[in-house]
């Protein structure tokens, strides 16, 4: 006998409904999936766009062999000589070779009042790995260029001040914890201790440029620390990823060490690579 099909209507609209869920379900999900994967080709796109223009202006520039670039004075730190008062001073260069297209390294100089010399602080890698500190501090040309890349100013303190800046920097540079390590990216280097002192530092305030990266690895593994100016906070994955809010920072997104934001206080864009556009130093 033919088995009869049922025209029950019930039946016929209960299993519409139960299918049309699912593949609505699914429908959704890909959307949802998709949108997703075009925000992040846009997110890349911001942060590696900036990144290609740098490295191709760097490329035609040429880089030439350390051992011939410039290391001497640009004469923007006053002559002990002739100025006798307690000066501090914070500066950014870009870093030598392939480096110089993605980030800076900072120093700062110190001279209490009444010296015939500055005592430069900074961290630099070189020798770390057979034994030597990474910290160097000493006398030395306060505003040199740095392998070829003129010195930018980033803060000048004077007076009972600076006096002041002096002693905070001493103890600041005694706490790094990082003397034995050393690495470019994303973090402990140069520019982390920089980052560490200013933090410790809070008559100096300076907002370090968004090229500084390993600013935003924060010691000792944490998350949460004030932000370099003192002006705000920030949260921290390893340097590898993190948000910065600040008076003087502004607002910065961290992602794999490189830097992107705006600056409100001082009108500016902060890009990969480029630095900054706007007002401020263009490093």
């Amino acid at each position: 006998m033919r088995r009869m099909q049922s025209t029950d209507p019930n039946t016929e609209t209960s299993t519409a409904s139960t299918q049309e869920p699912q593949h609505g379900g699914r429908r959704r999900i890909w959307r949802l999936v998709r949108r997703w994967v075009k925000s992040g080709i846009v997110v890349l796109l911001v942060f590696l766009l900036p990144l290609l223009a740098s490295i191709g202006l760097r490329a035609s520039e040429g880089v030439m062999h350390w051992s011939e670039a410039r290391r001497d004075s640009s004469g923007v730190s006053p002559l002990p000589a002739e100025h006798q008062e307690a000066v501090v001073q914070v500066f950014a260069a870009r870093a030598w070779s392939w480096r110089g297209a993605l980030g800076v390294h900072t120093w700062i100089v110190t001279k209490p009042a009444g010296a015939n010399v500055y005592t430069r602080w900074e961290v630099i890698g070189w020798g770390v790995r057979y034994g030597r500190s990474a910290i160097r501090v000493g006398a030395g040309i306060p505003d040199g260029y740095w392998f070829g890349s003129p010195p930018m100013l980033l803060a000048d303190v004077r007076g009972e001040a600076a006096e002041a800046a002096i002693a905070q920097v001493r103890d600041a540079t005694a706490s790094y914890p990082y003397a034995d390590q050393y690495s470019v990216w994303p973090g402990p280097n140069s520019n982390t201790f920089i980052a560490h002192v200013l933090r410790l530092s809070p008559g100096l305030q300076v907002d370090l440029p968004p090229t500084a990266i390993g600013k935003d690895y924060l010691v000792d593994g944490g998350v949460v620390a004030r932000t370099p100016s003192g002006t705000g906070w920030q949260v921290s994955l390893a340097g590898l990823a993190g948000l910065m809010v600040a008076l003087d920072e502004g607002l910065e997104v961290n992602l794999l060490g490189f830097t992107i934001g705006v600056d409100f206080l001082r009108p500016a864009l902060k890009l990969p690579g480029i630095g900054r556009l706007g007002f401020g130093p263009a490093v």
